[in-house]
């Protein structure tokens, strides 16, 4: 049975707190010198994006980046295939968010036949690899699949076309795929029979009302991970030492315009 769309104030209310456990959790990895990847995968405009958007509102760039990389250059269609995206791992005390992530070889690239039938065979045995590698060597890797209905997808397509502030977010490969919902299943189906391991499991998000999804994918993000509050050495904002006479000199900067006249 379905619960409905979230509302507004109490999504709000919970979604503030969860923020405030991942400005703790960034100081634990910072501190603490640990390292973790958060892998964002799923329909297009199932919200990856938008998830993403409220996980790092309030956190540090400089600890927490996002990973979104565009399609490789014809360099990197030479390298071995995970090479680029090892550049983005973090490094000790970092947190590194795919949106998107290597798995485009095992959907897109799959689907749209980008690549061929060896590669694609070559991903899904080294995959596992990889990743149990990444674990191994310490980091902490958590991977979301989100999923949305092929009806809320389409409705927020039009939604997108229809508004131009977020007209930018959709493209042909973005309409291509509603052509293609069976293909983009079937493969997704696969990769998950290879992918999905004890050291680095699946987690799938309902994402069909995004504000639960958002709650849900921090929430569980949160529970899976031991971190705990840092300490912080304190700090107090020193007293202005008294004036000594400096005298600024004319501007030769160019002040900005105050167009803020009929504002009130």
């Amino acid at each position: 049975m379905s619960k409905g769309k979230l509302r507004r104030k109490p999504y709000e209310k919970r979604l503030f707190r969860l923020q405030a456990e991942l400005v703790k959790l960034q100081e634990w990895v910072r501190a603490e010198g640990h390292r973790l990847v958060v892998i964002f995968e799923g329909r297009d405009a199932a919200g990856k994006g938008s998830t993403i958007k409220r996980v790092t509102e309030y956190l540090n760039p400089r600890v927490a980046r996002i990973v979104a990389l565009p399609a490789p250059t014809e360099r990197e269609r030479t390298q071995w295939y995970f090479q680029r995206y090892v550049e983005h791992l973090p490094a000790a005390g970092e947190i590194a968010l795919f949106d998107r992530s290597w798995y485009n070889r095992a959907g897109v690239e799959r689907v749209m036949g980008f690549c061929t039938q060896e590669e694609y065979t070559r991903f899904l045995h080294q995959c596992p690899i990889f990743e149990r590698l990444l674990v191994e060597d310490g980091v902490l890797l958590r991977k979301y699949w989100f999923s949305v209905s092929d009806t809320e997808q389409e409705r927020r397509f039009r939604a997108r076309l229809e508004d131009p502030m977020r007209r930018w977010k959709l493209s042909a490969m973005d309409l291509e795929s509603i052509t293609r919902w069976e293909e983009y299943s079937r493969a997704k189906d696969e990769m998950m029979v290879h992918t999905h391991i004890p050291e680095a499991p699946w987690y799938e998000v309902e994402g069909e009302d995004k504000r639960r999804a958002r709650i849900n994918m921090i929430s569980h993000l949160l529970s899976t991970i031991p971190y705990h509050e840092v300490q912080r050495t304190p700090l107090e904002i020193p007293p202005r030492p008294a004036p000594t006479g400096y005298r600024r000199p004319p501007r030769v900067e160019t002040p900005v315009p105050d167009v803020t006249g009929d504002l009130h």
